[in-house]
């Protein structure tokens, strides 16, 4: 009897997994077919593995509506909540924000990063995104050519690779297709903005079991439209009786500062108050703030900080968080041609190739510009637009020149396309030799992602000459703008072009074997042996120096540069009795830069009765650094709102070199002296199914991570003085000269949780049939040290992901004749809110310290009474919920007034899809 006849007892944990997941799709009869679809029959019990695995077929996509990875992700309950979906990584500036992703979306299973979760195509690697080189861009993966999606929950598989901490997500493709159909989709906010459209062609010849061959290809294209911030009432970031404003005074109508020589000199001081302020705008002083759209007075009370009580009381906020793109506009295009030829009736070698190509344009809001005397960009005396405050301010000095921070809107929004074009071509063979099932492939897989910088960009030092000729108006009131001269230098100074590339590639060779070797008294012992040889590369560049460009997104050059794995692996399947059976695994991974890892795995799956099955296993893993996050060169960069100081301040009070710097420099770039993270992880589970019709899982995770490799931010190197002092390089004078941040290992991770799955079906009476499935995470723990001690983030805000308690979809569908209808659910559960200033300001009276939670419906009707057609109909989002509020302001995670990093802003949303098959 071959492996393959187990899999009822190993389901994706056995020793040829990948090839079950193609197979079942080949075979329309037998018991294989019902086994891999795990999540689709009710008689789970017998069917369910050692390991928990969620099924999402191509069916509920299309029933949900869902046409975008972004939307796919957040049906998955194992994903974590974080910046890993292009809405959050085209804005956020949180410690691991991935500036050149490039409006890709991750995968990052139960929240510990997109490096931690394997997605493969049909049980086999991709190519990383081509310039963040971090994990697989899953607008990458042609949608419209999925069967179906598997969840493996447990991570480090000893088949796929031991980096696998977080899971594995296996997109298994179709195959064996014959017939020609075309479908088109579209998805229409209520509200306007963010649609989203969609075509795809499937055709196919020659069924591989009668003509031993078949040949089929689909083709997809998908069009996102621009959704913005200003098209959403919830989008607000001036909310201050919520504990909610903005925290920058870079205003499109700008606000002074102080600085020696400069008109407001070190510090002003206000008639009949002896306090020394440190910033000042004509229209807070005016109380006008709101003359221009966006802007407010600045919130002193919220934004107060012990150490510089004084630095904006008098200066206008703006509210740029409501400038952002929820959604940016793109375009993709993908395709999958697969050949498969009968060599025998056991035999068969197949050539795939999958491509795709997307396009993104990324608008950020324009650069916030502080002057100074250094840069040559102060307001000179005698300039046209001179703003003599002095009726105002008696201390100010009209004979010297004005420093100022300024938004700088007629720079206009810094604007990048971003062009991703990935590709992988596979050729295989798959067949049983005397009992003995074989699998061995060769692949060569590509990703390239070009960025060109469209608008926004200029180069710093001629962009400063022209601020400091003093031709253009830092103060133009709305109407007013900028003259034609001043327009034109602006221009001049512009960056339009390409600015950089990235490539990654991946060479692969694998293969294994599995069969049985002899009978146990308890039954056959199963065993597989395989091998894994890659070559992965990575290459990044700039066409020109991202150092001369202001705030121009981008890492330091890193040459192509290479790096060999070689693994090898072995499985048993072992019955010990006949309701018992373990399996037993250990691999072996040699990095050519890291070193040599073994890393074990064993699982049980006991079955006392046919309505009750237990399952467990325990893992190690080892994740080895990236070519990023080791080898990227340095790079010299500028923060982009002002930050203070804390030690300097607090030894130089009132002292705005230290309370509120023109500017801070610092420096980033890669490691080379990481260590791998490594993991420990289990889980322990139970299934049963107490009566036909229905059945509940729920297991019992917990991993354990060491030396976790993580991108320490400049705000993260501030905030730990004491801890990160060899960080903070200082001038003689004690002001610092600039930060050096970057990847490091830290502590590490503790999380534990669990996951519930419930299924069920039945008939109503009348011919109905019904079925219903749940899937949450239930987050118990999540310990985390970026410094120092373990810290619980479970259900708190955090800047780089947010650990909720609770998250969960689920359905309810009702079939007759020729008709379906769908009722979706998604849930996450509300958490502690940031306070104003990270907790060092005062919240207003009545303040909420909790983030509701967010649920919405979907319904959606499918009739496929029309000759060879079928159409749905839906409606996303049903009751058009906003985002829940939350007080956090917009730096380091994106959102005035909402967190992306939750909720969808598209609002309620038609969705229409057509299917017709043409034979």
């Amino acid at each position: 009897m071959k492996l393959k006849k187990l899999a009822h007892l190993i389901a994706l944990i056995g020793v040829a997994a990948p090839a079950f997941a193609q197979s079942s799709a080949d075979q329309p009869e037998g018991p294989i077919q019902r086994v891999e679809i795990t999540g689709s029959s009710i008689k789970r019990v017998a069917k369910e593995g050692a390991l928990p695995v969620q099924v999402i077929s191509f069916d509920q996509l299309q029933k949900q509506g869902i046409t975008s990875a972004e939307q796919l992700m957040r049906v998955i309950s194992a994903n974590g909540t974080g910046a890993d979906n292009p809405t959050s990584g085209n804005n956020v500036f949180g410690p691991d924000a991935d500036r050149v992703s490039g409006g890709a979306s991750f995968a990052s299973f139960r929240g510990l990063g997109p490096n931690s979760t394997l997605v493969l195509i049909n049980g086999r690697r991709a190519p990383t995104h081509g310039k963040s080189g971090k994990a697989v861009d899953l607008n990458s993966i042609p949608m419209a050519a999925i069967q179906r999606i598997e969840i493996l929950k447990d991570g480090a598989s000893a088949i796929y690779g031991t980096d696998a901490i977080g899971g594995v997500m296996n997109i298994i493709l179709k195959s064996n297709y014959q017939g020609l159909e075309a479908t088109g989709s579209t998805n229409v906010t209520e509200a306007g903005g963010g649609n989203i459209h969609r075509a795809s062609l499937l055709a196919g010849k020659g069924d591989l079991e009668t003509d031993g061959y078949n040949i089929m290809g689909t083709f997809s294209f998908t069009k996102n439209e621009e959704l913005d911030s200003r098209q959403r009432s919830f989008a607000n970031g001036f909310q201050p009786s919520r504990g909610l404003s903005p925290d920058t005074t870079g205003t499109p109508f700008a606000n002074q500062l102080t600085g020696a020589g400069s008109a407001l000199g070190t510090g002003f001081t206000m008639p009949g108050d002896t306090n020394k302020y440190l910033q000042a705008g004509l229209l807070s002083l005016q109380g006008k703030c709101d003359t221009y759209p966006g802007m407010s007075q600045y919130q002193s009370d919220l934004w107060k900080d012990v150490t510089s009580p004084l630095r904006s009381k008098y200066s206008c906020a703006y509210d740029y968080g409501a400038d952002y793109v929820m959604q940016s506009p793109s375009k993709q295009g993908n395709f999958l041609v697969r050949g498969t030829y009968k060599l025998a009736p056991d035999h068969k070698v197949f050539a795939e190739a999958i491509g795709s190509k997307s396009d993104v344009t990324s608008i950020l809001t324009p650069a916030q510009i502080s002057t100074s005397f250094a840069n040559g960009n102060a307001y000179p005396v005698g300039g046209p637009y001179y703003q003599d405050l002095s009726a105002l301010i008696p201390t100010f000095d009209k004979t010297k020149p004005i420093l100022y921070k300024w938004r700088a809107n007629p720079v206009g929004n810094r604007t990048q396309d971003n062009t991703t074009q990935s590709g992988r071509l596979l050729i295989g063979a798959e067949g049983t030799i005397k009992n003995w099932d074989y699998r061995v492939g060769l692949s060569r897989a590509v990703s390239t992602t070009k960025m060109d910088l469209l608008d926004g960009y200029a180069y710093t030092k001629a962009l400063y000459s022209v601020l400091g000729s003093g031709i253009v108006n830092p103060w133009a009131l709305p109407g007013q703008g900028q003259t034609q001269a001043a327009m034109d230098a602006i221009n001049k100074t512009k960056y339009i072009g390409s600015f950089q590339t990235g490539r990654t590639t991946l060479d692969q060779v694998d293969g294994n074997i599995s069969g049985q070797i002899f009978d146990l008294p308890a039954g056959p012992l199963a065993m597989a042996a395989g091998f894994d040889l890659r070559r992965e590369s990575y290459m990044y560049h700039q066409d020109v120096a991202a150092e001369d460009i202001l705030l121009a997104p981008g890492n330091a050059n890193l040459n192509q540069s290479y790096r060999y794995v070689r693994a090898v692996y072995t499985e048993f399947i072992a019955p010990v009795t006949k309701d018992l059976e373990l399996q037993l695994a250990v691999r072996h991974d040699e990095y050519s830069v890291i070193g040599g890892t073994t890393n074990p795995k064993i699982a049980f799956r006991y079955q006392p009765a046919p309505w009750l099955l237990f399952r467990g296993s325990a893992n190690k893993g080892f994740l080895a650094p990236s070519f990023t996050q080791l080898y990227t060169g340095a790079l010299s960069q500028e923060l982009s709102n002002g930050v203070v100081d804390t030690v300097g301040c607090a030894q130089h009070p009132g002292d705005a070199r230290f309370c509120a710097p023109e500017k801070f420099g610092y420096m980033s770039g890669g490691n080379p002296n990481l260590r791998p993270e490594t993991s420990k992880q289990g889980t322990l589970g139970v299934v049963v199914e107490p009566f036909k019709g229905f059945s509940a899982s729920l297991d019992y995770w917990a991993i354990n991570m060491k030396d976790r490799i993580l991108n320490r931010s400049p705000s993260i190197v501030l905030a730990n003085p004491v801890a990160l002092a060899g960080n903070i390089i200082r001038n003689p004078d004690g002001t610092i000269a600039y930060v050096q941040a970057g990847w490091i290992n830290v502590a590490g991770a503790k999380t534990r949780g669990a996951d519930l799955g419930l299924r069920g079906d039945g008939k109503f009476a009348g011919g109905y049939k019904w079925n219903a499935t749940l899937d949450g995470t239930w987050t118990q723990s999540y310990k985390f040290a970026e410094i120092g001690n373990y810290e619980e983030y479970v259900g708190k805000f955090f800047t780089r992901d947010l650990y909720l308690r609770w998250k969960h979809s689920a359905t309810f569908s009702v079939s007759r004749g020729d008709w379906s209808v769908l009722l979706s659910n998604t849930f996450a559960s509300g958490y502690k809110d940031q306070l104003p200033n990270g907790g060092k300001g005062t919240p207003p009276a009545g303040f909420n310290p909790d983030v509701a939670s967010y649920t919405t419906f979907g319904l959606s009707t499918t009739y496929t009474g029309l000759k060879n057609t079928t159409v749905t109909f839906g409606i996303q989002n049903l009751f058009d919920r906003n985002p829940p509020f939350t007080a956090h302001n917009v730096d380091d995670v994106v959102g005035a007034g909402w967190d992306p990093r939750v909720a969808d802003p598209r609002g309620r949303a038609f969705t229409l899809n057509v299917n017709y098959k043409f034979f």
